[in-house]
């Protein structure tokens, strides 16, 4: 095997700590900004059904629910390339290679832009059949099509400075990454509250808020690439796409993140047509709250695993495997604890969770509070499978991490949504979800095995 590279002099103080630093103290410093971060990224969705659920109803609430698969399969195009490049960015700059960084950053950044904006396009064409397909009723047509055609209009802005934070983030500066996420939801927050309430904009005013939100956030990405804080930069040679060195290398290890996101979009396509034959349309609202619970929840994971991704592909980048292992484990620690707290807060106060979004009388408290109830038995062991794919996706296995995410949506959940509500009705649906989840654990349990014995291996390569 090679040696580890030698510590470039261009190699900025900022990165090439990511190799030297504590583990905790570098656990904090990358994950602290991306869960606030990640938590106010969340906000846009959690506000949007709390103002929409105050101000125009469930059947408001239903439309977001209904249509967001859309935003999934955009946001879908934006990981195939944000995640694969952010991988071996972070990879590069462990082993030293900044110009290759660099021209992986310029290439993202083209790609980022133009394949959510082709695919918005084309949704926009088509977009009530879309939403047929996706199981909208007549009735609640209106409030998704209001929603979804504005959400649209700005997709590719939003998908664009969404990955480019990442990028802020692997460049050694998680605090500026974050900035550009408390920007968007504070921004989106007011404008909410603005356009709903006080101009009585409806769907669309939320949709508004969203799109202008996540403008302001993309110039505040794209600036920091231009300004001297930057440790790399955007170069006008690098905006040319290399297909060889860059772009088929980016799409190969985005593969896995992507074809998870788009099998989200096929799970809740098939959640929401379950949940409306079974339940209507006040069923389809309450798992829209439940969606945006379970954001609250699961973003700061989210924000732990993506500020430990650049810091386990830096070190499995600089050979220092020992580094990798460690990082992986406190982070399973970190997540499991945190959906630990969410398991419970779910089983003891959902009654107050489904206030937050609906009136104390509607009729979605009696159907959320057992879906609640049910949808969310198996939160404490998630940790340990987000951060099973997030291992396998920061050091290159993208094969690896897509099997695990495919196993547990659409090998797994899938088929328990179609059969469990046959012989439990709607409880059924709700069932999938835990009995889906204690299935993947042990996919994951097996991969992890087999990984870490061959880190361990590495290490003592190394050593001899």
């Amino acid at each position: 095997m090679d040696s580890p590279p030698r510590q470039p002099e261009h190699r900025t103080d900022s990165t090439a700590r990511i190799g030297t630093e504590s583990i905790g103290r570098l656990m904090i410093r990358f994950s602290i900004p991306s869960i606030v971060g990640m938590l106010v990224n969340a906000l846009y969705n959690i506000v949007d059904r709390m103002f929409i659920g105050h101000g125009i109803g469930s059947m408001g609430i239903a439309g977001v629910t209904i249509s967001f698969p859309i935003m999934l399969i955009m946001m879908s195009f934006s990981i195939l390339v944000g995640v694969g490049a952010n991988t071996l960015f972070s990879i590069r700059l462990g082993e030293g290679r900044r110009e290759e960084a660099e021209r992986i950053l310029g290439n993202a950044a083209i790609l980022l832009f133009i394949i959510p904006l082709a695919a918005s396009l084309v949704a926009l064409l088509y977009l009530d059949p879309l939403l047929r397909l996706l199981g909208t009723s007549e009735a609640l047509m209106p409030f998704a099509r209001s929603y979804a055609r504005i959400i649209l209009y700005g997709s590719a802005l939003g998908t664009t400075g969404h990955g480019l934070s990442h990028f802020i983030r692997s460049d050694g500066h998680p605090q500026i990454s974050m900035i550009a996420m408390l920007i968007g939801g504070i921004l989106n927050t007011l404008l909410d509250a603005l356009f709903i309430f006080k101009f009585h904009w409806g769907m669309e005013g939320a949709a508004w808020a969203t799109v202008i939100a996540q403008a302001l956030s993309f110039t505040w990405c794209f600036a920091y690439f231009l300004s001297p804080k930057a440790s790399t930069r955007f170069h006008q040679r690098h905006l040319r796409l290399d297909f060889r060195r860059a772009v088929l290398p980016m799409l190969t290890i985005g593969f896995a993140p992507f074809a998870m996101n788009m099998a989200n979009s096929l799970l809740n396509v098939i959640l929401n047509r379950g949940l409306y034959e079974y339940g209507g349309e006040a069923a389809v609202a309450v798992m829209g709250i439940i969606m945006a619970y379970m954001s609250i929840i699961f973003m700061p994971c989210f924000g732990i695993a993506q500020g430990v991704q650049p810091l386990m592909g830096y070190n499995y980048g600089a050979h220092q495997f020992t580094r990798v292992r460690h990082l992986f484990w406190a982070s399973v620690a970190a997540v499991t604890g945190v959906m630990t707290l969410g398991w419970a807060t779910s089983q003891l106060f959902p009654v107050a969770i489904l206030r937050l979004f609906v009136p104390a009388d509607s009729e979605l408290i009696p159907i959320g509070t057992q879906a609640l109830h049910i949808f969310t038995l198996a939160f404490p062991i998630i940790g340990f499978q987000i951060m099973s794919g997030e291992l396998f996706q920061a050091i290159g296995k993208p094969f690896h991490a897509g099997f695990l995410a495919l196993a547990r949506q659409i090998f797994l959940f899938v088929p328990f949504i179609i059969i469990f509500p046959k012989y439990f009705g709607l409880p059924g649906i709700y069932a999938a979800a835990p009995v889906s989840d204690v299935l993947a654990l042990m996919l994951a349990s097996t991969l992890i095995f087999y990984e870490m014995r061959l880190l361990r291996k590495q290490e003592k390569a190394e050593a001899g």
